[in-house]
């Protein structure tokens, strides 16, 4: 009875968004309609994320970090595989993203982060919004958009601990969120990729 009260909580919570920062709501491109309800489909990412408005240092560095040596219960993993194949579809998808994300952000490797990258991304530099068009201004900025700070909550976040609703799948306390962008041609929404939407500074608990 225990164990099914808490397999029930930890379900409710992966689905709420309780408090954590969000991306901004925008109306999705004519083309990205949802998907019929029989069918598992990605929440739509806007086409341009703005992030709050928040200051970052210029000139700083990642966090180092092993994301591999971030575990997970194998029971919580599983909840969320489920919540994501509910709400976005094909959790296989996402969490490759997830795991490449985080692996690349431990390990600097600028160019294989700005890939993951939906463009054009809303960044905010030095208190300034930023429009960032293509994967090169990505990496020539990326110290700047990748902040220590947010290095370190995406490369401590556990995958059993990701809170999953319909605006995607995000990190920390909303550093990162990811999205998955149906493909063109994909009227049903059921081909798509998983980009990251949105990076920002974190919402203080």
């Amino acid at each position: 009875m225990k164990k099914t009260i808490l397999g029930s909580t930890l379900a409710a919570l992966l689905v709420c968004g309780c408090g954590k920062q969000e991306p901004p709501a925008a109306l999705p491109p004519a083309a990205e309609i949802a998907a019929p309800a029989a069918v598992p489909t990605p929440a739509i990412a806007p086409a341009t994320n703005a992030p709050p408005a928040a200051s970052t240092a210029a000139g700083s560095t990642p966090a180092a970090a092993d994301a591999s040596l971030v575990e997970d219960s194998g029971v919580d993993v599983k909840l969320v595989n489920a919540s994501i194949d509910k709400v976005l579809g094909d959790h296989g998808k996402y969490q490759a993203v997830i795991e490449a994300y985080q692996k690349a952000v431990a390990s600097g490797d600028k160019a294989a982060v700005a890939a993951l990258v939906r463009y054009p991304l809303e960044v905010t530099i030095e208190g300034s919004r930023t429009t960032v068009r293509d994967a090169s201004t990505f990496v020539q900025q990326y110290d700047r958009i990748i902040t220590p700070a947010i290095a370190r909550a995406v490369t401590t976040q556990k995958y059993a601990e990701l809170l999953v609703n319909q605006k995607g799948v995000m990190f920390g306390n909303g550093e990162t969120w990811i999205n998955g962008i149906c493909k063109p041609g994909s009227a049903d929404c059921s081909d798509f990729e998983v980009r990251i939407i949105a990076i920002q500074a974190g919402r203080a608990e």
